[in-house]
């Protein structure tokens, strides 16, 4: 009798023991969702590429805290209706522990609801300073925000005496945010708005647009949009014979929107994450090892980076360095984990985050670069 109850309890402990050895392996699920196909794709591809190859590479060292990671992935083609159910999904069906994703503001916008709602931590590699401004519990970003990007390009103008500005944008939520940011900001930097046209991110000819600009007086042209749009009027402008400094915004900080406009993109100006010229920083810059080693290894696999798939990185990153300090997956400890990301040295900049700022990046993270001959150069 007595041996018939020790052997129960025998049992019943290496029951318990296999039941929290297999707890213990069950992967860390990161959920996300992005615009990898669709007009956003240029964004999406190297977003979703740079979450894959760093998975596999934390997992073959051993993952997080023991535990593997697992990504569960939706391509929401830019959708916004499409990211509200692929983000419930992740939530309801796939039980993840945390989203990075949100290509674009739009389907960031979209899902914050519920985000909130659930409390999901959840890192956005979209734009718009309104994600996380306010600031919203359980929301953060990795990319420079559109107020940031046009305070960049006021920045530049005014340096160059150049006062009369002529707007052009898409009708897309990351290019109608930006414009108002335009809007807002222009006071503040002497800068006066000589016309404000606007397109649909779908059209593929804007000489109209561009035809009211030329008897504007306008000094440059800022066109804030993201996709291809921004190629096409970059083309129309030299198709025009419209000899203005043309600004383009962050959006399009990749080698996609120089092979699209060609020619036609020569002495254009945007801000960047230095990440697209990485090799041209000051050898003591503390961001350079990190930015060349993530080139290195993204482009031995898949070719140029962009700046989209390096917003991948820096919230994967975080979210990895957050599980880590919380001891694990729980989703209240990882988002004040995250809230308290010091001294993160990432590829968009070095992050700190606080209760008031869930982005923790400063205007300095930016750089106002040139196209020339094809290539990003560093103009300040």
């Amino acid at each position: 009798m007595k041996d018939r109850v020790w052997s129960n309890i025998l049992v019943s402990a290496l029951l318990l023991a296999g039941a929290q050895l297999a707890g213990a392996a069950e992967p860390i699920k990161i959920g996300s969702f992005l615009a990898v196909t669709g007009p956003a794709s240029f964004l999406g591809d190297p977003e979703l590429k740079t979450l894959q190859m760093y998975v596999e590479d934390i997992n073959a060292r051993g993952g997080v805290k023991g535990r593997k990671l697992e990504l569960l992935h939706y391509d929401t083609g830019g959708n916004a209706k499409d990211a509200v159910s692929f983000s419930k999904r992740l939530i309801k069906n796939d039980n993840v522990d945390i989203i990075i994703g949100g290509t674009t503001t739009g389907d960031t916008m979209a899902v914050i609801p519920d985000v909130e709602k659930e409390g999901i931590p959840f890192i956005s590699l979209a734009g718009a300073v309104e994600i996380v401004e306010p600031v919203k519990k359980w929301v953060f970003k990795t990319p420079h925000t559109d107020r940031m990007a046009v305070a960049k390009i006021y920045e530049d103008l005014r340096k160059r005496g150049l006062t009369k500005v002529a707007l052009i944008t898409g009708d897309g939520g990351f290019d109608k945010s930006g414009r108002q940011q335009l809007l807002d900001l222009a006071p503040q930097y002497g800068i006066a708005i000589v016309a404000d046209e606007s397109y649909g991110n779908k059209d593929t000819d804007m000489t109209a647009q561009l035809t009211k600009i030329r008897p504007s007086g306008a000094q440059a042209i800022v066109n804030f949009g993201l996709g291809q749009a921004p190629a096409i009027v970059t083309k129309n402008m030299k198709q025009l014979g419209i000899d203005l400094p043309l600004y383009q915004s962050h959006g399009v900080a990749s080698k996609t929107f120089i092979d699209l406009a060609g020619e036609a993109a020569e002495g254009v100006r945007l801000p960047a994450a230095v990440l697209v010229v990485a090799e041209q920083l000051p050898g003591a810059d503390p961001q350079k090892p990190i930015l060349l080693d993530y080139k290195k290894r993204f482009e031995a696999k898949y070719g140029p980076v962009s700046t989209f798939g390096g917003h991948a990185y820096d919230g994967l990153m975080i979210a990895v360095a957050a599980i880590e300090r919380a001891g694990g997956p729980d989703k209240a400890k990882v988002r004040d984990e995250i809230e308290k990301t010091r001294g993160f040295i990432g590829t968009a900049g070095v992050f700190n985050m606080s209760p008031t700022d869930h982005m923790g990046l400063s205007l300095d993270a930016f750089k106002m670069v040139e196209i020339r001959g094809g290539a990003w150069k560093i103009v300040e």
